[in-house]
């Protein structure tokens, strides 16, 4: 073989050795910016001081935990671990008022086991997803809600009235509690009680109606009525039950 052909064989095998760990170089770099990548979009950032601890656990177990715990009738909501995947789907539930589930109107009506979340509790929620929904200090978690504890037996005794539309009473009636029996389409039910002096006492307001919740409203104070009463619900074809103490 002539020598300048067999330089010139050793030149291109060089020429290629230098390709090919060039594209080994990058393809590595490339794999690195990949796996960087990766880590960085599965790092949340965190963006505020709102934290599972200190806040949204106090209000999980205030409005939440009765039905999202083990044993309950949903999953649990009980700790960090059991929440967190749950955040983005809270936020959203929150949001549109489906949970908890809680029809009545807040401010329309004064109810002892108002289980609804006000304004400032949903923007608590909202914010602290929105800025990574961080775990906190476990030194700030409530004492866990006691399940066993026993209910109100007010919630459990009462004779109940019947009202379809419009009712003026016959006799006195010191109203504890009502339940919203039917709720005519769009979802939206408002009942009041003119006295005979012309006071008007809101009872209840639902709105955008969630069949999840078909409980007793319980008022916060006895709610008294003397007779010649006007129960009246709008609209008429709407019927609500008045639990009365006996």
């Amino acid at each position: 073989m002539w020598p300048w052909v067999k330089g010139s064989a050793c030149l291109r095998l060089s020429c290629t050795g230098f390709r090919i760990r060039g594209i080994v170089s990058h393809f590595v770099a490339v794999l690195v910016l990949l796996v960087s990548a990766s880590l960085l979009s599965a790092h949340t950032v965190i963006t505020t001081k709102i934290t599972w601890s200190r806040e949204v656990s106090r209000i999980a177990y205030l409005h939440c935990a009765s039905c999202h715990h083990d044993g309950g009738s949903s999953f649990s909501l009980m700790t960090y671990d059991e929440a967190r995947p749950w955040a983005e789907a809270i936020k959203q539930q929150v949001i549109a008022r489906r949970m908890p589930p809680w029809n009545a109107v807040k401010g329309f009506g004064e109810f002892k086991n108002d289980r609804g979340l006000t304004q400032e509790e949903i923007g608590i929620i909202a914010n602290w997803v929105t800025g990574g929904a961080p775990e906190g200090n476990s030194a700030y978690m409530p004492a866990r809600p006691d399940f066993a504890a026993k209910v109100d037996e007010t919630q459990n005794s009462g004779l109940q009235v019947f009202v379809s539309g419009t009712l003026v009473t016959k006799g006195r009636l010191d109203v504890i509690g009502i339940e919203a029996k039917q709720v005519p389409p769009p979802g939206t039910l408002q009942v009041i009680a003119q006295r005979p002096d012309g006071s008007v006492e809101p009872l209840i307001w639902v709105e955008q109606f969630n069949p999840r919740y078909t409980g007793t409203y319980y008022f916060q104070n006895v709610l008294r009525f003397p007779a010649g009463t006007k129960i009246q619900i709008m609209p008429p074809k709407g019927e609500v039950t008045l639990v009365v103490k006996k």
